[in-house]
């Protein structure tokens, strides 16, 4: 666990210190929502932060132990300001990932009814995850941009002068309703009801140990723009049977028309032939970043390392005993190879 791999960094001089998370604030919004689902994150000292390059900046700085932030959305996909924090502005490690369900509450002070409805507060993506909503039941309802859907929630708690004088809901969490007494005016106003965010917690410094169902992350950087060169990439993988994940160009921010590829892959580095594959690009690329391994989500997640775990002490029973039949170099007893006839 990435807590583990903690202990033995040199930020942590106290056995006995809590661990500190870093997470995007205020309090109520999805990603403290995942982090509450990680039962071993539970005695941690929780940090709310202003925004997501805070979050990074205050890891690699030694603010706080992890950080976790939202990496990636089923609609909206890549959450560019995490993937280019960590492929150009940092150098952490992913420790783990965490998928959450995501839906969406429309929400409002107590006595505002949704026909009152004149501005809608959130951040523009989930904005943009209700607008089917939005056109049919508040078309002439005005957007307002806020950091994140619980900040919204906190404005219009609080009475911020940002949302005062016009009746305004907002588009939050429903624990973000509860922490600042507000009352949902319609549930699950998202678009797609099978939305889901994928989130990670980093760490300056170490890799979980492998359990059998994991995931590696890399940012692979072209030496130079030539003919086959995305080929020669994905070929590394193809030859040893390797399965991507997720794969995506993302500009270099050097040049007009560079671009560095961002990959996520099935295994883990302890894994020889990931290992194998990893060496042989950094042999022929201008660069290789990597970006973690980790054990990877989903339901089926723990099934599947409790299966890999059992296949492999059956291996490991089935190697010891071959092994126990090995004749040492002293010994005079011939094996039924050196009879002749």
């Amino acid at each position: 666990m990435a807590s583990d791999a903690l202990q033995d960094s040199e930020s942590d001089e106290r056995p006995d210190r809590r661990l500190r998370i870093g997470f995007l604030g205020p309090q109520g919004t999805f990603t403290e929502e995942a982090l509450f689902t990680q039962d071993d994150y539970a005695a941690a000292e929780m940090v709310a932060l202003h925004s997501l390059a805070d979050v990074l900046e205050s890891v690699q700085q030694g603010g706080v132990d992890l950080g976790f932030v939202p990496i990636e959305n089923a609609i909206e996909g890549t959450v560019r300001d995490t993937i280019d924090s960590l492929v150009f502005d940092s150098d952490l490690l992913i420790q783990r990932e965490v998928v959450l369900d995501i839906h969406l509450h429309l929400m409002a002070p107590k006595g505002v009814k949704l026909s009152d409805i004149q501005r809608v507060a959130s951040i523009p993506v989930a904005t943009a995850q209700c607008r089917r909503f939005l056109v049919e039941e508040l078309p002439s309802a005005e957007a307002v941009a806020t950091n994140s859907t619980a900040d919204a929630a906190r404005l219009l708690g609080e009475g911020d002068p940002l949302l005062a004088g016009v009746p305004t809901a907002a588009i939050a969490p429903r624990l973000a309703a509860s922490l600042y007494g507000l009352e949902i005016l319609v549930e699950d106003v998202e678009d797609h009801p099978e939305n889901q965010t994928r989130f990670v917690s980093v760490a300056r410094t170490g890799i979980p140990a492998p359990t059998g169902h994991d995931r590696t992350s890399i940012a692979c950087f072209q030496s130079a723009d030539h003919p086959g060169s995305l080929y020669s990439i994905l070929g590394q993988f193809a030859a040893r049977n390797i399965n991507l994940t997720k794969l995506e160009s993302r500009p270099t921010k050097k040049a007009l028309g560079e671009y560095c590829f961002i990959v996520d892959l099935e295994g883990h580095i302890a894994d020889e032939v990931i290992a194998d594959c990893l060496r042989d690009l950094r042999a022929e690329l201008a660069g290789v970043k990597y970006l973690g391994s980790y054990p990877a989500a989903g339901a089926a997640g723990p099934a599947i390392r409790r299966e890999v775990d059992a296949a492999w002490r059956q291996a490991d029973a089935w190697i010891d005993k071959l092994r126990a039949q090995v004749v040492s170099s002293g010994s005079s007893r011939r094996s039924p190879g050196d009879l002749t006839a």
